[in-house]
Order: structure tokens, then sequence, then C-alpha cells
């Protein structure tokens, strides 16, 4: 966002809102984000399907996560005030690890959001309930062994920021990694899955 001002806004059962203005009345689950920070404000058709998929998820509650390229940690925020019982926050780009501080500040969610900069290399030896990653398709690509193998039996990956041209591509990708899909969403120009480690 970047110093851009914006309105609440909902997605979902979500209202985002700007710091330091109160959320509508009747809203939601609230998420209050900085109005500097990285990607990730909830206004891209990506992560507002990631966000709408996290909604539906029936047992995010005690899941352990972990949130790929992270930006503003707007979906590791989701995901615990769903009920997930923690998330590991991972960007590579240290601006967008603070925004995501900031952002759990705003939150109240310091007890359940750990924030990493690094790769995901910096959290090998951990494995999830659930995996987001809303992230750029080659990423996607040379990851794909990496995020199955980080994934539990029966867990959940959360795959978003795929161009619509990719899809086979890397839904053959993770298949082959062991992992088979359970939803996709077609957007104007991305596609979402939801996938299940075997």
């Amino acid at each position: 966002m970047y110093g851009r001002i914006f309105k609440p806004f909902t997605v979902g059962g979500f209202v985002i809102t700007p710091e330091g203005e109160p959320p509508p009345t009747d809203a939601g689950i609230p998420l209050v984000m900085g109005k500097k920070g990285a990607f990730g404000s909830g206004e891209h058709e990506t992560t507002q399907s990631c966000l709408e998929e996290l909604e539906r998820m029936p047992n995010i509650r005690g899941m352990r996560g972990l949130d790929l390229g992270s930006g503003t940690g707007i979906l590791a925020i989701a995901a615990v005030k769903l009920g997930a019982q923690s998330v590991a926050a991972v960007d590579i780009d240290q601006k967008a690890a603070i925004s995501c501080a900031a952002n759990v500040r705003l939150n109240g969610v310091e007890d359940r959001v750990s924030i990493l900069c690094g790769e995901l290399a910096c959290i090998r030896g951990n494995s999830f309930d659930l995996i987001m990653a809303n992230i750029y398709a080659d990423i996607h690509m040379a990851l794909a062994g990496e995020m199955a193998a980080m994934t539990k039996p029966g867990g959940i990956l959360l795959l978003s920021g795929i161009p619509i041209q990719d899809n086979y591509q890397i839904q053959l990708r993770f298949r082959r990694e062991g992992c088979r899909l359970l939803n996709s969403r077609f957007m104007e120009d991305y596609v979402t899955f939801v996938m299940e480690k075997g």
C-alpha cells in the first residue's frame, strides 16, 4: 500500500480496516492493516481468494501453519483469528517482515504469529498442518518439493499467485509430490488451489 489511503472493505466474513480507523459497527472478523506496507492488503484477487478459502476450512482450529511469502502477514493473521494455533510468517524481504510484524502487533496476535525474514530453508525440519503460499509461479515450481515435505500427512496447502496459464503445470508439480487437488478457484487472471498432502 506504501502510504496509500484505503477505506474499510469486506472479504467474506473479514473486515479489512486501515490502522487508526474503527471498523464498521456490523463488522465481521477485523483485520487491521497498516497504511504503509508490503504486498497483501487484501484488495488483490489472489489474497481475497485465499482469505475466502481459509474461512471455508472446517478443521483450521488448532492447526500449525506456515505463511510463505507472507508480505503484510494478512493470511497469517486471518488464520490465527479463525482459530489456528500458530503461524510462522516467512518472507525474504526485510521490509515485508517489518510490515508483517507491525500488522501482527496491530491485531494483537504476537503470541501466535512468529515472523522470520529469510528463505524457506530457515525453518527446514518443521512440519505444518497448513501451508499458505501466495507467491510467484516460478517459486511454487522451485519450492514444491520442500513445501510438500513440510506438510503433515492430511495437511492442507493453500496455493495462489498462479497465473491461469500456469495452472496445469503447478498442479502437476504438486501432484508429483504426493498432493491431491481438493478445490480450485479460477479468477480473472489467477487461480488458487487447495491441495491435501497424501
